[in-house]
């Protein structure tokens, strides 16, 4: 069948040029609003599989803080002969101390062996040392087992720092981060009210209050370790590995985005002289002193607060651990919408100074004002650090691209993280009860 030729300005339709150039364009414009429609779908895959058990995973350093923080206040420093000197501070920081030694080769070792294999062992050893806590009889034997848990714990949150930040593009990452507090902060709540609930216990089975909290969510973690193996996805390239997952074209999509926005999807043969190449970058220390400061004063804050309830604010026993979960609730709501914010007008400066006013808001309230104020402080303090968590790591990969140099800076930010959380646990003083003036200007400060 023949076509007559026409004019350069006509078909043989009797369309014209142009409204076939309109159609060529609304097929470019279909195209494009599929592609995104696929990416948003893959998108929420990822946040199902990956903010869900980064969040749980993620909460059990604060589930420590939280089991020793409520046993605190029962017999617990007693039985153990921590209540002599500084024995209290010396077990928190021992933890600290631990940790900080393992991170970087346990951040590298999240790359090596693969996130699923790391992450299922680490959080399993994890449960059974917190679980084995429950039955040690003196001071000497908390503080190795808090080196154990400090061992076992050192890789988990700058793994799945470098986990989260290597599936996301850079404007989508400091929702997923808050995505991940906020299921940290959750877990964290719902163990203090399971630690005031476990402490009602007191007696049964031969087992003091804090024997259980230690038991009980010890096994947890130990059910949560072995689910993670499936649960958890594996780095954007080894997606197929992962079970019941992506297919191989949704594969190809979340890695060619990535590609796109960094550039580094695959990393680099390993080497250490890459990897110790990488600690010139003066960024990663500025980032580093960040981290510092804010875990200096969410550690004072953290695992002092059921102390600060009872003794400065004059609460039972029963009272401080139940009282201390609300703030981490209401936490949920300025991580969310602050990171929000943050990731669609791609502002990370200017939010993280407003949640520092915040902050220091809260500890002003905290140390100057009466009881009722000085409850609201703790919650406008709370949401105000654990909103800069999410601000702060977002800032910081969206600064630092390169596989191993992401590793490396992960893992050297959550280890001066980690030196941070050694200060803050000795400015909170028992003696300066109940204000707690040191905690509060230097939080201030």
């Amino acid at each position: 069948m023949s076509i007559r030729s026409t004019d350069p300005g006509s078909a043989a339709d009797g369309s014209t040029g142009p409204k076939v150039a309109l159609t060529s364009q609304e097929g470019t414009s279909a195209e494009m609003e599929r592609s995104l429609c696929e990416e948003k779908k893959i998108r929420l895959k990822v946040d199902v599989r990956l903010c869900t058990i980064a969040g749980l995973l993620c909460s059990l350093n604060l589930l420590d803080s939280g089991i020793i923080s409520s046993a605190s206040v029962t017999s617990m420093l007693h039985d153990l002969s921590l209540d002599q000197g500084h024995r209290y501070s010396v077990s928190i920081l021992i933890f600290t101390v631990s940790s900080v030694c393992f991170q970087l080769p346990a951040t590298l070792a999240v790359r090596m062996l693969g996130p699923r294999s790391f992450f299922a062992l680490a959080t399993f050893s994890f449960g059974l040392i917190t679980l084995s806590t429950a039955f040690i009889h003196s001071w000497k034997e908390m503080i190795l087992m808090r080196v154990l848990l400090g061992a076992a714990m050192s890789g988990i949150f700058p793994g799945l720092a470098l986990l989260i930040s290597s599936w996301y593009r850079r404007e989508e990452l400091q929702l997923r981060f808050a995505f991940l507090q906020c299921g940290e902060v959750l877990v964290l709540a719902t163990g203090g009210i399971l630690n005031w609930g476990l402490n009602h216990l007191d007696g049964r089975g031969g087992l003091k209050g804090w024997q259980w909290m230690y038991l009980v969510e010890g096994l947890v973690a130990c059910v949560i370790g072995v689910a993670t193996y499936w649960w958890i996805v594996d780095f954007p390239e080894h997606s197929n590995q992962s079970f019941f997952f992506l297919t191989r074209n949704e594969a190809h999509i979340a890695t060619s985005r990535i590609q796109r926005d960094r550039g580094d999807v695959v990393p680099a043969p390993f080497a250490w002289a890459e990897v110790f190449r990488h600690f010139r970058d003066l960024k990663i220390y500025g980032f580093a002193a960040s981290f510092f400061l804010l875990n200096l004063v969410s550690t004072s804050l953290s695992y002092f607060l059921p102390i600060i309830l009872q003794s400065g604010l004059g609460f039972s026993t029963n009272e401080a651990i139940l009282l201390s979960a609300p703030p981490y609730y209401y936490a949920v709501i300025p991580v969310i919408i602050s990171s929000w914010i943050g990731d669609k007008y791609r502002l990370r400066g200017p939010v993280i100074i407003f949640n520092s006013l915040c902050l220091i808001a809260g500890y002003i309230m905290l140390g100057f004002t009466d009881q009722v104020p000085r409850l609201v402080g703790t919650y406008l303090a709370t949401g105000a650090y654990i909103s800069n968590w999410a601000a702060l790591n977002s800032y910081q990969a969206c600064n630092i691209t390169g596989q191993w140099k992401r590793a490396v800076a992960a893992a050297t930010l959550a280890a001066c993280n980690g030196l941070g959380g050694v200060a803050g646990s000795f400015i909170v003083r028992q003696k300066e009860a109940p204000r707690y003036l040191t905690a509060i200007w230097v939080s201030i400060g």
